[in-house]
């Protein structure tokens, strides 16, 4: 058994979220949460950034049962590098219902990679963001795209907003699905049709196989809840991506300092991005299902 001390000042999870006054529609998939450890059983990683607060997948199916989630997309923690135990464990547990993102070193043997994609693996993460790892030369990142091409897997991109210039090109360059994090965070205290929203707008216009988590308004907000200066950022995405837009709670919420959010909140900030039934259909159902599940 392995004891770990989590960071001072860490934010946890609250244990007791509100019930939603918004009704999720039957089929409702969180595209984006995590599982931590527990650390004892699934140990986090020596070159780990952070250590979290375990957070189990008997917690995570509770949450979801509590919003009225049906199924759901897990992707690997950074706190656990490489080492997706803790993800096959929790994806093990869920069978169909559930989805994974892993992370991989590209060393694995077809066997490895085999197995996660028996388990429910779909797709890889890649992350940006330094002060979460320490990203490698765009070399390091094109040999996983083709260990995961004959799988049919799918990318998912991690960044902040000012790095999509000087990533641009190798963004653009990458031949298989790109899912982009959080709306690409776009600093909120900038105007919606700004020159940087827009150029992650083009982004999505310019390259149809981009598409976006219009998730974490939490991590985004200058104001605080109810997130009133993230709205106007997701409502544009919904309205002009519809095909391309997912959602998700983040849960356990890694890395906060201002706040930690109510996931009932999270759940009522979707009818406010996606306004009409339709949308929020296209957002919650039908556009993760197309991609997680082929339907």
């Amino acid at each position: 058994m392995t004891a770990f001390e989590t960071d001072p000042g860490w934010l946890s999870f609250d244990p007791a979220p509100s019930k939603p006054s918004f009704t999720l529609p039957p089929g409702t998939v969180d595209v984006h949460c995590h599982v931590f450890g527990p650390g004892a059983v699934f140990p986090y990683a020596p070159e780990r950034k952070y250590t979290p607060t375990d957070a189990s997948k008997e917690q995570l199916a509770a949450l979801h049962e509590h919003l009225g989630i049906t199924r759901s997309v897990i992707v690997q923690a950074t706190c656990h590098g490489a080492d997706n135990s803790a993800l096959v464990d929790a994806l093990e547990a869920a069978g169909d219902r559930a989805r994974g993102i892993a992370t991989i070193r590209g060393d694995e043997p077809d066997e490895e990679l085999a197995r996660l994609h028996a388990a429910g693996v779909r797709g890889i993460r890649l992350n940006f963001v330094r002060r979460l790892v320490d990203p490698k030369l765009d070399r390091h990142y094109h040999e996983l795209v083709a260990r995961i091409a004959p799988l049919g897997w799918h990318l998912v991109v991690y960044f902040e907003a000012a790095d999509l210039a000087d990533r641009w090109d190798f963004f653009t360059s990458l031949p298989l699905p790109v899912v982009v994090d959080h709306m690409g965070r776009p600093d909120v205290g900038k105007p919606v049709d700004g020159p940087d929203f827009e150029r992650f707008r083009t982004l999505l216009r310019e390259h149809p196989q981009f598409w976006v988590k219009v998730t974490c308004p939490d991590r985004l907000t200058a104001a605080g809840p109810p997130y009133d200066d993230v709205v106007p950022f997701g409502r544009a995405l919904v309205a002009e991506f519809g095909d391309r837009v997912l959602w998700g709670t983040d849960w356990p919420h890694p890395n906060l300092k201002s706040h930690m959010p109510d996931d009932g909140a999270l759940v009522d900030f979707v009818p406010r991005v996606a306004p009409t039934p339709e949308a929020q259909q296209r957002l919650l159902v039908a556009n993760p299902t197309r991609l997680y599940w082929g339907g």
